[in-house]
């Protein structure tokens, strides 16, 4: 019983219905479509789908291509990351929907006579037989499973009915997304715009410029109380190609809040029910690798548990496959945001000048891999290793 249909409990549905066993997806709502959701589709997940098969019609699907990502910081450009130095099968990050990704993912999984996807129907707590998770409870009543995968997200309701514990690492950051259309001449890749006091990020996806505008944690009612056209302006000082179009901006309601956490489970299991995506290591939009990190999740679980070993030992081990790639991940995007980021944002009197890294990762291209590596592939990658049955 996978318990959330996002990108890890949709793929752990597809490769363990693939391997022969019975998967079944509790998605709450009635469908998959939510906007602002991440929409990054990295190189090691399209991989994973190479390897099941599935990348080339994926890839029909409309999406755009990030190969690069450039900085600019006081009117000078910097190079940060070139994905094409990786020497990934799979040399970009593919900009697409979420919903289409979770749409794709159910229409491969349901060629499997194991898989169920039940729509609106939400996990709101656990069966228990004594100390061991035997199950779901749900609305429409308790639904019983050998084992209980929590993929419910960083706000995981089935995490804190286990009483598992959460290790906070802190965010010092938050993040408004909003969008505004794009135009032929725009810049041609993926842009990080900085300025003291002042970051956003912008993601090309075709027709228009998803962006993220980075603000200090908990410093929404300060941007809101300076005003809609304070912000605008900002904007526009930013992204002085597109100034005349920060009016599309009509109102607050356009401007989505992501509360920013990085965390992680101390345990990811006890008997019966194992966490896996953010509902185990809830990760920073710095380099927009949640998705990435969940994928994986996923396949490790796949790999581990399709031969049916459901115990604490193969949850054990599970956890501890992937909790080395989420450390060095999270610490990575603790260091980006307290020692760049928040540096930043606070005008720090060194802020005035181009952070020392942007300086060296734009000089040496060389050292373009290793963000690209973190990024594009992440750290201990996993490959499919679960068998197929016939569809």
């Amino acid at each position: 019983m996978i318990a959330g249909g996002g990108p890890a409990g949709m793929m752990l549905g597809l490769l363990l219905a693939r391997a022969g066993l019975r998967a079944t997806v509790l998605e709450k709502h009635a469908d998959f479509l939510r906007d602002f959701r991440g929409d990054t589709i990295h190189p090691s997940t399209l991989q994973v789908l190479h390897e099941l098969g599935l990348a080339d019609d994926f890839l029909r699907l409309p999406h755009t291509k990030v190969r690069e990502l450039g900085a600019a910081f006081g009117g000078r450009q910097f190079a940060l990351v070139d994905l094409g130095r990786i020497g990934a099968r799979f040399p970009f990050i593919a900009m697409i929907p979420q919903w289409d990704f979770l749409d794709f993912l159910a229409g491969a999984a349901r060629a499997y006579r194991g898989f169920e996807l039940r729509l609106q129907t939400e996990a709101t707590g656990l069966v228990f037989a004594g100390e061991r998770v035997a199950g779901v409870q749900t609305r429409g009543g308790p639904i019983a499973a050998d084992l209980v995968v929590a993929a419910d997200g960083r706000h995981s309701t089935l995490r804190a009915a286990a009483g598992l514990e959460v290790i906070d690492l802190g965010a010092p950051i938050d993040v408004l997304w909003f969008r505004i259309s794009r135009r032929q001449d725009d810049p041609a890749q993926a842009l990080v715009r900085l300025d003291p006091g002042s970051i956003v990020v912008m993601l090309d996806r075709g027709e228009y410029w998803q962006c993220a505008f980075v603000i200090a944690k908990g410093a929404l009612d300060q941007v809101r109380a300076r005003g809609l056209d304070a912000f605008r302006g900002t904007l526009a000082r930013l992204m002085p190609f597109a100034a005349e179009r920060m009016r599309e901006i009509a109102s607050w309601d356009e401007v989505k809040l992501l509360t920013v956490q990085v965390n992680r489970l101390r345990t990811w299991y006890r008997e019966g029910l194992v966490c896996i995506g953010d509902a185990a290591h809830a990760m920073s939009p710095v380099g927009g690798v949640g998705i990435n990190l969940a994928i994986q999740d996923a396949v490790a679980a796949a790999n581990i548990l399709w031969q049916g070993d459901l115990s604490p030992p193969a949850l054990k081990a599970l956890q501890e496959r992937r909790e080395f790639p989420t450390r060095v991940t999270q610490q990575f995007q603790v260091v980006v945001q307290e020692r760049i980021l928040s540096r930043v944002l606070a005008g720090a009197s060194d802020a005035a000048h181009p952070p020392l890294v942007l300086r060296l990762l734009s000089r040496f291209a060389l050292l373009r891999r290793i963000p690209a590596r973190i990024v594009g592939v992440g750290v201990r990658p996993e490959h499919v290793q679960s068998p197929a049955v016939t569809a």
